[in-house]
């Protein structure tokens, strides 16, 4: 299975680049890793479009979105573990823009995700689920990067 990361808004933040990097690296011992990114438009509706042309019929979309369920670190690696034994060939994280995401993408989302209550910068996001795909693989492994 491949992990592909949806995001909207510009790819190189010098701050974030180094750290997201770093934890690709480390995802790259399990699964390949690919990012696109979305250039921000003048709406959700018109970035809603540009993420669903990218999208597969097979992908299982990951929606990032305030109105998703708030998930531990152990129901994630279950969730990427199930879509492994699946077999699905691509799991796709989406982060939306600013003004959230239209409701085509979220109606195509398979699931949603909260990463928080707390409204985060972007930057931080890809931070935060790049570690996060990290230690779902490693509890996946048995690894004990995640202290249970």
């Amino acid at each position: 299975m491949k992990l592909v990361i949806l995001s909207v808004g510009k790819e190189k933040d010098d701050l974030t680049h180094e750290i997201v990097k770093h934890f690709e690296m480390r995802i790259l011992r399990y699964l390949p890793i690919e990012w696109i990114y979305i250039p921000h438009d003048s709406t959700a509706v018109k970035e809603g479009e540009k993420i669903i042309s990218l999208l597969k019929k097979e992908d299982y979309v990951v929606l990032l979105d305030e109105k998703g369920r708030d998930i531990k670190s152990e129901a994630l690696a279950e969730l990427i573990e199930n879509r492994m034994v699946d077999s699905v060939r691509r799991m796709v994280f989406i982060i939306g823009g600013a003004y959230g995401v239209s409701n085509t993408v979220m109606e195509r989302a398979n699931y949603t995700w909260k990463l928080s209550s707390l409204v985060f910068p972007h930057m931080l996001v890809r931070i935060i689920l790049v570690e996060q795909l990290y230690r779902a693989l490693t509890i996946i492994k048995g690894e004990k990067y995640h202290h249970m």
